[in-house]
């Protein structure tokens, strides 16, 4: 692992996204180029963002795998596309962060060297997955894409088209946001979205939406929901010993209590040569009292798109009984600092 005496690469502060601007609710794709200016600089052009909460993202990945790997990861790729799935998360890391990802070839296998974890990822010539050296995961990684996702603070996805249909191929999902890998995986997309509330004519029109994610972008887009604690894992299932309401984060009580606005930052990269849409998930927290104090606009803008959503869509955020007072909350004055 790295020495103490090894300069650690600078990190910046996680990106800020604040999806609600128009003030209105919508379902869409609301797909953005990859690379569109949303104020964060080289960040918002990179699939992966490496940031100053690297290490709390990475412990809280190693806590999912222990607790369960198969709960949290599922791959149902055939070899090939598990090799060329491999090496464009090698050479897309490398690319994007130099700094921090080094691939050497030697011997005939190709080693990846990543500086934040320490660990050393060992592939063949053609991205078949060796090992991963100088680790202490456990349990081991299981493969490739196992190793790689414990890298980055993304999630990963993958929807691979078969025939005339599609299925969610691959999951790697230590962060779900009230679903679970076990329940999605395997199924056509829009199956995976039916349970989202205003879904269904995008669902109706899911092929064409498919051929535009694998042979078109990159793609950003965003998701963004209320939550009353910062947890990234919000599994439908608890672990063993956890009180099922305090883990679900969703106790809302904003005079007093804790008020998050938690975003998705998801990438959508085409695999052609797969026939396959990569996507990434990437968590967010907004502090909302602190938001409150110190942009009551934007507040009041998250308030107006809250006020525009209709029951169903409350219900699936949560919101069924709580919307009025968070709104009422959200709109009031500045409140003394916390």
């Amino acid at each position: 692992m790295d020495s103490t005496n090894e300069k650690k690469p600078h990190l910046s502060p996680p990106a800020r996204y604040f999806p609600p601007r128009s003030g209105h609710y919508r379902v869409t794709p609301d797909l953005h180029p990859l690379g569109t200016d949303f104020g964060n600089g080289a960040a918002d052009g990179q699939i992966f963002q490496f940031d100053t909460q690297w290490a709390h993202y990475r412990t809280q990945k190693e806590r999912a795998r222990s607790e369960d790997l198969a709960k949290y990861y599922r791959n149902g790729l055939a070899a090939e596309d598990q090799r060329r799935l491999q090496a464009f998360l090698v050479q897309r890391l490398c690319r994007e962060h130099p700094a921090l990802f080094q691939l050497q070839t030697t011997a005939g296998e190709r080693h990846l060297h990543c500086a934040l974890s320490g660990e050393q990822l060992r592939f063949g010539a053609e991205f078949d997955f060796i090992d991963m050296l100088d680790s202490g995961l456990q349990p081991a990684c299981i493969d490739g894409i196992d190793a790689l996702a414990c890298q980055v603070q993304e999630d990963l996805s993958l929807v691979q088209r078969e025939g005339d249909g599609d299925r969610l191929r691959c999951l790697h999902l230590c962060f779900p946001n009230h679903w679970a890998a076990a329940d999605k995986f395997g199924q056509p997309f829009a199956a995976v979205h039916q349970p989202v509330a205003g879904m269904a004519e995008l669902n109706r029109r899911s092929g064409p939406l498919i051929d535009a994610l694998i042979q078109r972008g990159p793609y950003v887009r965003f998701a963004w929901g209320l939550a009353s604690d910062t947890r990234l894992n919000h599994h439908p299932e608890p672990p063993p010993g956890e009180d099922p309401r305090s883990w679900a984060g969703r106790d809302f009580a904003p005079e007093g209590g804790a008020l998050y606005l938690r975003v998705e930052r998801q990438t959508i990269h085409g695999l052609p040569d797969m026939d396959a849409a990569l996507f990434t998930i990437r968590t967010y927290f907004t502090d909302l009292h602190r938001l409150r104090n110190t942009e009551p606009a934007k507040c009041a803008r998250l308030a107006e798109a809250i006020a525009s959503m209709t029951p169903a869509q409350r219900a699936y955020k949560g919101l069924a009984t709580g919307a009025t007072a968070i709104i009422d909350w959200l709109r009031g004055a500045p409140e003394a600092s916390r």
